[in-house]
């Protein structure tokens, strides 16, 4: 694992999406990081402090703390991205699932694996929607499954929007943005679909860190691609604050289904966030998810406040027996069939 934090001030970064350090003293007053001290105390045996858990966290060996963290969550399975964060920074999904002592699987992202295929396929500057960067991309990505990715991923709010037909030129030449993700985005699905057995893809929806522009992260902005693609199963990431907007989605395209990762473990009040996805979207539709990524102990609340949120909130809508049924679908069941891991 990498480094630990080497400031209290680190440490609370490790909670928030902002990479301002100047933003960092103030996530000690946030209630969701109030909340997570005293949930990972009680794991850790220690006082609930911010300082007697980051004193633990400093005190504890990188992988021998990681195992500590990532064995208490009760995972089974774990979906990686391959693409973030960036490898002198994290560790791989291989080792990721040996630390957490259960299965792991690599998603591939559509954004770095073009840049890798313009580098690869032409000599001097890249360009990312040349047709021999965009013959290289379908070749990788038609051979995705066979090299056991379990998915696909983009990150397009992140590098111009949701909206593919509105999309700005390109502010920097050195990564993949702007007016050519359209075609890179078009020719990897395509490409996806065309081998009559697509793999799900996952779309980065809603909030992030400040590289986004939130108004374009909207999930409604896909509707054009959700329908062009019918055959492809389109995985909504994130969502918040447009968890409702996705709940529609999955409710009116059959090709959709969404998580509420990185909002569950951020906000302060998961259930509500549940609730409102739950709204509109089929219960087989919902998938657990954390998106948790740098530090272990994100892993852990999120498996924590997934659980009691739908505990909180299944038996309000259910009986006893089918709000139970609901809560295994949306924390196992539902994932292992849309990623085909059964």
């Amino acid at each position: 694992m990498p480094a630990p934090p080497a400031s209290l001030d680190e440490f609370r970064g490790l909670f928030s999406e902002s990479p301002d350090p100047r933003q960092w003293p103030h996530v000690a007053t946030a209630v969701t990081y109030r909340r997570a001290i005293r949930v990972l105390a009680g794991h850790l045996r220690c006082a609930p402090t911010e300082h007697a858990v980051y004193e633990r966290r400093l005190a504890t060996d990188a992988d021998e703390y990681a195992r500590e963290i990532l064995g208490a969550t009760g995972t089974g399975l774990l979906l990686v991205d391959e693409g973030f964060p960036p490898a002198d920074l994290t560790t791989t999904w291989r080792k990721l699932g040996e630390l957490a002592g259960c299965d792991a699987r690599p998603v591939l992202r559509i954004e770095q694996m073009a840049e890798t295929a313009a580098l690869t396929a032409l000599e001097g500057p890249a360009s990312f929607d040349a047709p021999a960067s965009l013959d290289r991309l379908r070749e990788t990505v038609a051979g995705a499954r066979g090299r056991g990715y379990a998915a696909l991923k983009t990150v397009a709010a992140y590098r111009g929007g949701l909206d593919l037909e509105a999309l700005p030129p390109p502010a920097r030449g050195d990564r993949l943005e702007g007016a050519p993700l359209r075609a890179v985005l078009l020719a990897a699905l395509e490409a996806n679909q065309a081998t009559g057995d697509p793999l799900p893809v996952q779309i980065h929806t809603g909030f992030g860190d400040p590289d986004l522009r939130l108004a374009t992260a909207r999930p409604e902005l896909l509707a054009p691609l959700l329908e062009r693609f019918r055959e492809t199963t389109f995985v909504l990431l994130h969502c918040y604050p447009f968890v409702r907007a996705a709940g529609w989605l999955a409710h009116v395209y059959s090709n959709v289904f969404f998580d509420l990762s990185l909002t569950i473990p951020h906000v302060a009040r998961p259930e509500a966030a549940v609730a409102e996805a739950l709204e509109l979207a089929p219960l087989s539709k919902l998938l657990y998810a954390s998106d948790a990524s740098r530090t272990p102990e994100l892993y852990l609340l999120a498996a924590t406040w997934w659980r009691e949120a739908l505990a909180e909130v299944l038996p309000t809508l259910l009986p006893e027996e089918d709000a139970v049924t609901a809560a295994r679908m949306i924390l196992r069941e539902n994932a292992l069939r849309v990623y085909r891991l059964g």
